[in-house]
């Protein structure tokens, strides 16, 4: 009865009269993409297709894991670092696409992504911005995984572009005797600084342009607004503690990969795994 006590909650969640209202909300709001497609479509960017498929798929994935989420509200603690890791691990494959041909993308990916967001994760929890439980370590560390993920894509997406349009340069470079990592370093930064453009603006913006969305919920829910604040930067410190430490790990780790034993610039988009 215990084991099957998860899934009859669940299946108690979808018969709850507010998953109508929110179905109801879904379809007005799909109405106004479809308007998107249609633009789309007149203006012939040809973007119907894809912008359907990212609906339809975000839809049933966000669901699957508002689902997902209902049943390990029941489980114990130590499945939130079994479920966080299977979230960096879909996180990597994800960002490696961003960096595809750079040789090591996938283990430099895991590693950069692993070290910058748990890192994070364990040093908030253990300081207890976030609660030691399912509940919380679950839905935060998704947000900082995500966003660590985010920022490894833009910085790999830098770099590879920085190596192809610098090869000349780099292997004249080493011709003249400079040592790869001295040649490497000033593209490395350019791609780090370039992924976390993003998360600097949002700081900047925070507050003052958008209120996001936890500090709306907070309030919405009633708590204390300057507490709700304070939250709020806390989450937005974390995003960017985490995406920091990512890209730079990520940018130095593939910087390490490119070159042969020979101290040879590797081309790029033939190289292996």
């Amino acid at each position: 009865m215990n084991t099957l006590a998860p899934i009859v909650d669940l299946l108690g969640q979808f018969q709850d009269p507010v998953v109508w209202t929110g179905l109801a909300q879904v379809f007005v709001a799909s109405l106004l993409a479809v308007v998107v497609v249609g633009i789309s479509r007149y203006r012939e960017l040809a973007l119907e297709r894809e912008l359907g498929i990212a609906l339809v798929r975000g839809l049933i994935q966000i669901v699957a894991m508002g689902s997902i989420v209902g049943i390990l509200l029941t489980v114990d603690l130590v499945w939130s670092g079994v479920i966080l890791l299977g979230m960096m691990g879909g996180a990597t494959w994800i960002s490696k696409n961003r960096g595809e041909g750079l040789p090591g993308v996938v283990r430099v990916s895991f590693l950069a992504i692993v070290f910058g967001s748990g890192l994070v994760i364990v040093t908030m929890t253990l300081a207890g911005a976030i609660e030691a439980n399912v509940r919380n370590l679950v839905p935060v560390g998704s947000m900082i995984i995500a966003n660590a993920m985010q920022i490894n894509s833009l910085a790999l997406d830098r770099f590879k572009s920085e190596i192809n349009a610098n090869r000349e340069t780099i292997e004249a470079e080493l011709a003249l005797g400079a040592s790869p990592t001295a040649v490497i370093s000033r593209h490395v930064e350019t791609g780090v600084r370039a992924s976390l453009i993003p998360v600097v603006d949002s700081l900047k913006s925070l507050g003052w342009v958008w209120i996001p969305g936890i500090m709306a919920g907070m309030i919405l829910a009633g708590e204390n607004p300057i507490y709700a604040a304070l939250y709020q930067f806390v989450i937005m410190a974390m995003i960017f503690g985490a995406g920091g430490l990512t890209s730079m790990t990520s940018s130095l780790l593939i910087g390490n990969y490119v070159f042969t034993e020979a101290d040879q610039l590797k081309a790029i988009d033939d190289a292996d795994e």
